[in-house]
């Protein structure tokens, strides 16, 4: 049986992997825009059914996309904007500023 090792040591040799960095960036953006997503339709008070007639999605793809479990394209985040009644902004930001 191997040696035991904390999560720290496990997670650094686990980042240390090639692509690691890159997918553990692209599952936060999925996780805040999913984030951002379900915060916004429950101010409006929408379950994901409605939300999802909404923008044309069924409900089962509305709750991956919060859930953080699909990564977006950009005409999807414009209907899911419209559908939440808000505007898209993207935009690129310098990397000491964009944490």
């Amino acid at each position: 049986m191997g040696e035991r090792r904390s999560w720290t040591e496990k997670r650094a040799e686990i980042m240390d992997r090639p692509g690691a960095g890159a997918a553990y960036e692209a599952a936060r953006i999925r996780f805040e825009l999913g984030r951002a997503v379900r915060a916004r339709r429950e101010e409006l008070g929408l379950s994901q059914s409605q939300l999802g007639e909404r923008a044309g999605l069924q409900q089962p793809a509305v709750a991956r996309f919060e859930a953080g479990g699909t990564m977006p394209t950009i005409p999807m985040l414009e209907r899911l904007a419209e559908a939440l009644e808000m505007r898209l902004n993207v935009e690129f930001l310098p990397l000491r500023e964009a944490s």
